[in-house]
């Protein structure tokens, strides 16, 4: 079993319990405490939590923007909670797998969830059916990290700025490929939505993950990205990729000489939270940012939420913790899990709106 960071976080495999059917009479003699581990925790167990280590479902595959990210985040919060926390990766539609196995988990506080817009907001407009329902079937513990996007282009294409890229792609209509991580990604919607505001035609190559896709950008096949800073903040480094804007309401920690959208001169266009775009009337600057949040089970004791809570605002706080998000092309943030739920449901409805606008029909 491999492990991160000083031995508290691992990678955990799935287990699956298959063709037990225990009988009432069965079920009667587990007793009152079997009964209530499988729904959630006893007064007294939630007051001694946690007494073992917990597992955490990450929707996207090991190695990527966010799993980096919240790794970073877990291990000084096992620090704080002494226990090891067990990450297990499950990729797949969108995010929706990971995220229906932690929705529908015991609500025990030993199973959590880390995720992103996609799964928690827009994917209820991408998608005919889901699995799970956000608001219903999860407890928000709290927002961590913001990931803003960078709009870059390969360091050998002619665009200097962000309105030379539009006019570089309005000269080559459709010959202007760019990358993403699949269909439906925020990549993808931001890419769409540019296409429609600026006049544009550039060509959708989607890939399985973004180690797939980075070294066709590298070789200038694929060679614009409207990526994750994680994804890309190493190619700028090493100079293989240009930045042209950060699409954020300030620059960058990571990246201080880079400008806004909205400073590169690109108006009426706002892609905002939760890996997607938020599009409202009379925006003048271009916005795009994951967050990235973690949340339980729904019905999960309340002293449970309010314990993890604590541990992460104490990890997001620790400057050794943002530093390293820093270094990673994250921004440390913190939102309370009134706020997040909040959030939530905002950015779901502008979701929708958003991926109408942009005529994406459901899968």
């Amino acid at each position: 079993m491999a492990r991160f960071g000083h031995s508290k976080i691992t990678d955990g495999t799935r287990r699956h319990v298959e063709g037990f059917h225990p009988d009432r009479r069965s079920l009667l003699s587990l007793g009152v405490g079997a009964a209530l581990s499988a729904t959630g925790l006893h007064p007294a167990q939630a007051q001694d939590y946690p007494a073992r280590p917990i597992q955490v479902l990450v929707p996207f595959a090991g190695g990527s923007a966010s799993d980096v990210i919240t790794r970073i985040l877990l291990n000084r919060m096992s620090t704080s909670l002494g226990q090891a926390f067990v990450v297990d990766n499950r990729p797949g539609a969108g995010g929706n797998i990971g995220t229906a196995a932690a929705a529908h988990a015991a609500a025990d506080g030993y199973t959590l969830l880390m995720s992103t817009s996609g799964p928690l907001a827009a994917n209820k407009s991408l998608y005919k059916e889901l699995p799970y329902e956000p608001l219903k079937d999860l407890a928000p513990i709290g927002l961590f990290a913001a990931l803003p996007n960078v709009v870059a282009i390969n360091s050998r294409l002619p665009p200097k700025s962000l309105r030379e890229l539009i006019e570089y792609a309005k000269e080559h209509p459709r010959e202007l490929n760019y990358g993403t991580v699949g269909v439906g990604s925020s990549q993808h919607l931001a890419a769409a939505y540019f296409e429609q505001l600026t006049g544009t035609e550039i060509t959708h190559v989607p890939y399985r993950n973004i180690a797939a896709y980075t070294p066709d950008f590298i070789t200038g096949q694929v060679p614009l990205g409207f990526q994750l800073l994680p994804n890309v903040i190493g190619l700028i480094r090493n100079g293989d990729a240009r930045p042209l804007a950060v699409a954020s309401d300030k620059r960058m920690t990571a990246l201080p000489d880079v400008p806004t959208a909205a400073e590169a001169g690109l108006k009426d266009y706002e892609s905002a939270a939760w890996l997607a775009l938020l599009a409202q009337a009379g925006l003048k600057d271009y916005e795009s940012a994951a967050w990235l949040a973690l949340l339980a089970p729904a019905n999960t004791d309340k002293t449970v939420i309010d314990k993890l809570y604590k541990a992460m605002v104490e990890a997001v706080n620790d400057p050794k913790v943002r530093a390293r998000f820093v270094e990673q092309g994250a921004e440390p943030l913190v939102m309370d899990p009134q706020g997040l739920k909040d959030f939530m449901t905002l950015e779901a409805a502008k979701w929708a709106t958003i991926i109408k606008k942009i005529g994406i029909e459901p899968m």
